[in-house]
């Protein structure tokens, strides 16, 4: 199933003055790399957000949220959030203000 660009386009929006901002194609979504680290994406129709771990438990306990998965093994830090968990722009917001939280401390996967 493709991505939503709608969701894409609403992330696109969101980040745009950001700099060092950097978008790829990736598990067959797009990814939103900033400071070389991945922050947000859009999967199918979900918006993938990388967290902080030390919160992620309390996270996925809101409305929407999910654990993602590397095959079998959930990836802890990165979460999955339906339209019903974002469904507002201050739902949205907070997920976006949530990644980029986190961002400053992550860890940056790409080879130096």
């Amino acid at each position: 199933m493709p991505y939503s660009e709608a969701l894409a386009d609403r992330v696109r929006e969101r980040l745009a003055d950001l700099p060092n901002l950097e978008e790829k194609a990736m598990m067959g979504g797009r990814l939103f790399l900033y400071n070389d680290k991945m922050v947000v994406g859009v999967i199918q129709d979900d918006l993938l957000c990388r967290i902080d771990p030390a919160i992620y438990e309390q996270m996925l306990e809101k409305n929407g949220c999910r654990m993602m998965y590397s095959g079998k093994r959930p990836m802890k830090g990165y979460v999955l959030v339906d339209e019903s968990g974002r469904r507002t722009q201050k739902e949205f917001e907070e997920w976006i203000r949530l990644a980029l939280d986190y961002n400053p401390k992550a860890k940056s996967s790409r080879k130096k």
